[in-house]
């Protein structure tokens, strides 16, 4: 019973990781290890919220 409630999460957040890494270097063309440096994110956030 246990395994089985843990097996979703992992699922969920496996498939966000591949997510990220085929939309980050498939489609943006940009190198896969970025999509686990925090600095791509900020620099996102700053281009999201630079007018508010």
């Amino acid at each position: 019973m246990a395994a089985k409630l843990l097996i979703v999460p992992f699922l969920l957040f496996f498939s966000l990781m591949i997510g990220l890494v085929i939309g980050y270097s498939v489609l943006g063309k940009l190198p896969a290890s970025e999509v686990f440096q925090i600095s791509t994110y900020k620099h996102m956030y700053d281009l999201i919220f630079s007018g508010t």
